[in-house]
């Protein structure tokens, strides 16, 4: 195992940034850049990662250059979503996941680095604004009963993930529609209707996406015990649609896909009564251990169901098919629910807490029915793999100097299950790392980016970064600072 010294990339940013400024690498335009501070200034304040975004959104903006450039080959946009609105007219969201979506756009090119962010326009967030509270039913927010919410879709918050659908940006959340927003100017164009009979039906934030582009996709209302399943051109044009029986009312955020199957893993967390907000439904029930339902992608009455340890999980990583059908998927497994009913709510108010962790762990399931959960001791979460394999695991990781913090990610992680080896990038205690995505570099065979953001809490800021894979426990190759802290996101796209 190596691990990167803090001292050393403190001495080489500091040099470096000197080094950037004497280039002129500083912020072009202040005035666009002064504007965007001031817009989070006159927010209501919180903890720095769950402080509200800028309402009216940013207009793009260039980012003070730290040090480094852009590598060759490194020319896209780095699109993230995420909540990013917790309080209003005097009062707090009930959970973290209930934040309306903000948009980040992040163009990186040789010449360095811009940013610009708006709000998806949804149902949800203008009845919010106009109510000056939070009326709106969600994960963990109450809401008013008398909100008049319709469908699914007026409660969608638009604020997980992004999936990039030809030339449209569709925002996904976990329980309703996408929503679809132009990539250029992040304008909301409006909810998605993938097929006239299927409106408002749940289209989950982790669609896999096949090598030629198709889009496999589950969707989950809160609480129910079936699931809907799509299958979806690579234009977004509806293939396939089934509706899945499961064996519990589980909550089911993320799952994986091999070449010929889909699993869905279905953790003893599990929804019983009917109390408003959902999170208060749900049970943690370890006696019942966890489950695996997998699906024949050629034959969707084709299932079976595998009996595994208790365990929660909101993210896997790459899954695997061997020729003779052991199945194998990553993930990032804890022993007990990590955002429950309390430690939603106490994280966006920056509240110190104990709450379980997840570690990196595998699941095995054989063709014989046998299955096994084998978990490392590695802090894990926001997996990536490289070209969606499992032979290595990127995740956001803790390190030595892991903040106080209700957020505790503050380092990167490289696993290669192959060599049995793992990287470190400890980042230091100030900053509050997210997901970073695997960028392929078209120059090389094997190896490409990380590419991905953090709140630097010492800054108020914040930054993007650039690491190479192969060589993670060097530092950032580049890196940039925002005029302001935005608030930490969950997932993203990259577009070349």
């Amino acid at each position: 195992m190596s691990k990167s010294s803090l001292q050393a990339f403190t001495r080489r940013r500091a040099l470096q940034t000197a080094g950037a400024a004497a280039l002129g690498g500083v912020i072009a335009g202040v005035g666009p850049a002064a504007r965007a501070a001031s817009q989070i200034a006159k927010q209501p304040s919180g903890p720095l990662g769950f402080n509200n975004g800028p309402a009216a959104g940013m207009d793009e903006v260039p980012l003070k250059r730290l040090y480094g450039k852009a590598p060759a080959g490194l020319n896209g946009v780095l699109y993230r979503n995420g909540p990013g609105h917790f309080t209003r007219g005097g009062t707090a969201l009930g959970h973290w996941f209930d934040g309306d979506g903000l948009i980040r756009a992040f163009r990186i090119n040789e010449d360095g680095a811009r940013l610009s962010a708006r709000f998806v326009d949804t149902p949800k967030r203008r009845r919010d604004e106009r109510a000056g509270a939070f009326v709106t039913t969600g994960f963990g927010t109450a809401g008013d009963p008398d909100a008049g919410l319709r469908h699914a879709d007026d409660a969608n918050a638009a604020n997980t993930s992004l999936l990039m659908v030809q030339d449209r940006l569709w925002a996904l959340w976990e329980a309703g529609s996408p929503f679809v927003v132009d990539p250029d100017n992040l304008e909301t164009e409006g909810a998605k209707t993938l097929r006239a009979d299927l409106a408002h039906m749940p289209f989950s934030a982790h669609p896999k996406i096949e090598p030629d582009g198709r889009i496999w996709n589950f969707g989950l209302s809160f609480g129910e015990t079936r699931a809907f399943l799509w299958r979806l051109s690579p234009n977004g044009a509806v293939e396939a649609t089934a509706l899945l029986n499961l064996p519990r009312a589980a909550y089911v955020h993320d799952w994986a896909m091999t070449r010929t199957k889909l699993i869905l893993p279905l953790a003893p967390w599990i929804a019983e009564g009917d109390l408003p907000p959902y999170v208060a439904r749900l049970r943690w029930r370890p006696e019942k251990g966890m489950k695996a339902l997998v699906i024949d992608k050629d034959d969707f009455g084709n299932r079976r169901i595998y009996d595994l340890p208790a365990g929660f999980l909101f993210h896997t990583g790459g899954a695997s098919e061997d020729p003779d059908g052991v199945i194998r998927f990553d993930a990032c497994v804890a022993d007990a629910p990590t955002l429950d009913a309390v430690d939603g709510a106490r994280i966006v108010r920056g509240e110190s807490m104990v709450r379980p962790e997840p570690v990196a762990a595998t699941i095995t399931l054989r063709p014989n029915g046998d299955a096994s959960l084998v978990k490392t001791p590695f802090t894990a979460e926001f997996p990536q793999t490289a070209g969606g394999g499992r032979d290595r695991l990127f995740a956001a990781t803790q390190g030595a100097s892991a903040p106080q913090s209700s957020y505790r990610f503050n380092a990167l992680m490289a696993i290669d299950w192959r060599r049995d080896d793992r990287a470190v990038f400890d980042c230091g205690s100030d900053i509050l790392i997210e997901e970073h995505l695997f960028v392929s570099d078209p120059a090389r065979r094997i190896g490409g980016w990380l590419v991905g953001t953090g709140v630097n809490l010492k800054e108020a800021a914040t930054e993007l970064y650039v690491f190479d894979s192969e060589q993670l426990e060097d530092g950032p190759l580049a890196a940039w600072r925002a005029p302001l802290p935005l608030p930490l996101g969950f997932h993203g796209v990259w577009r070349a």
